[in-house]
């Protein structure tokens, strides 16, 4: 059993009508591995404002996991308490999960692909904003590394930024 796709959605060779039996799934994260999750807990929360969720630990097994969102004024103030925190993530959307591996902060020739090298697999996450020229400022005050500024190329409507691991981050202005 299947349910059609909206009337008003996008069609593209390859899209098949939704499974009945997919009915509750949710998108929930993202994950990437990190080098330091001092650097990159201090970008995620103090540049692109994400609220850190959920810290998981494996010491047997040598590395943490860091759940992160980007949270609305009500969803901030109406965050369950911290023993629910773990049942709230996995109820949520467009949660990054930031996975370090024990050790990997201390050497210094240590570096994850991006994933926008040869050979390219992984491209970029994205976050909208209100105002793009606001955004940069942001991000120059903070000294955040561009890939690509909105001068830069044809395409003066976006910028890309990279977190500590050299992860690339579209930044868009949200369209009303």
């Amino acid at each position: 059993m299947s349910i059609s796709q909206p009337a008003n959605a996008l069609t593209a060779n390859g899209v098949k009508d939704i499974p009945a039996a997919s009915e509750g799934f949710t998108f929930n994260h993202t994950m990437l591995r990190i080098k330091d999750p001092v650097k990159s807990l201090e970008f995620y929360t103090g540049v692109l404002g994400m609220t850190l969720l959920r810290h998981s630990q494996f010491p047997e097994a040598k590395f943490d996991l860091y759940f992160l969102a980007k949270l609305t004024e009500e969803e901030r103030n109406n965050l369950p308490a911290t023993a629910d925190l773990s049942a709230y993530v996995s109820r949520q959307r467009s949660i990054l999960e930031l996975t370090h591996n024990y050790g990997t902060e201390n050497d210094p020739d240590f570096a994850y692909h991006n994933g926008n090298g040869e050979p390219r697999g992984f491209g970029h996450i994205c976050f909208a904003v209100p105002n793009l020229a606001e955004a940069v400022a942001w991000f120059d005050k903070n000294n955040v590394v561009f890939q690509k500024r909105p001068e830069d190329g044809s395409m003066k409507d976006i910028a890309f930024i990279k977190d500590p691991d050299g992860y690339w981050v579209e930044i868009i202005e949200l369209k009303y």
